[in-house]
């Protein structure tokens, strides 16, 4: 018996702790938060910040948004996090004032080491800038900053920090063009 190796696929990657907190946030993301009608922003605001999530005055958060770990999300005044957004946050995301997460957007805030022999868990801030937006169904990966006005355009994947006022996208996105206010 003392030669059978243990999984390492089979270790726990969060804590007893994490994981008992994020089965609360389940419950309350179940029967409070996702089923409230669609102009009680305030409401899903207030669960967010009873589960340790930072949000400025202003913001708005749609009723089918997936936060991962409230307690580690981070918003500024006026964020728009829209219908169908997925925030896998392990480590922190920070969101400034007026940044925008469009419809579907995905952040994802790990990964993992495919060269480690027990796929270990890789975790990465996202930090949105002030007046960013995250176009539909565009992907943001961990470790990966959107400057200040920064556009990940539709359906994009950010690997790779985006340039404040820049426009990026594709797969992996790359530059498009310059953001220029009128």
């Amino acid at each position: 018996m003392s030669n059978i190796k243990k999984d390492p696929f089979k270790n726990a990657t969060y804590s007893f702790g994490n994981r008992v907190l994020r089965a609360h946030w389940i419950l309350f993301w179940v029967f409070l938060f996702r089923p409230s009608p669609k102009f009680m922003y305030f409401w899903r605001i207030w669960l967010l910040k009873l589960f340790g999530a930072k949000i400025g005055a202003g913001c708005v958060v749609h009723r089918n948004v997936k936060v991962w770990a409230p307690w580690n999300l981070n918003c500024e005044d006026v964020v728009t996090i829209a219908e169908g957004v997925e925030i896998y946050n392990p480590a922190p995301i920070y969101l400034k004032s007026h940044a925008i997460l469009s419809q579907g957007a995905y952040m994802c805030g790990a990964s993992h080491d495919i060269n480690s022999q027990d796929f270990r868990t890789i975790v990465g801030e996202i930090n949105i800038g002030a007046y960013a937006w995250v176009c539909a169904r565009a992907t943001v990966m961990a470790g990966v900053t959107l400057g200040d006005g920064a556009v990940l355009a539709l359906g994009s994947v950010a690997t790779k920090d985006v340039p404040a006022w820049e426009v990026h996208g594709g797969l992996p996105a790359r530059r498009i063009s310059i953001r220029r206010i009128k």
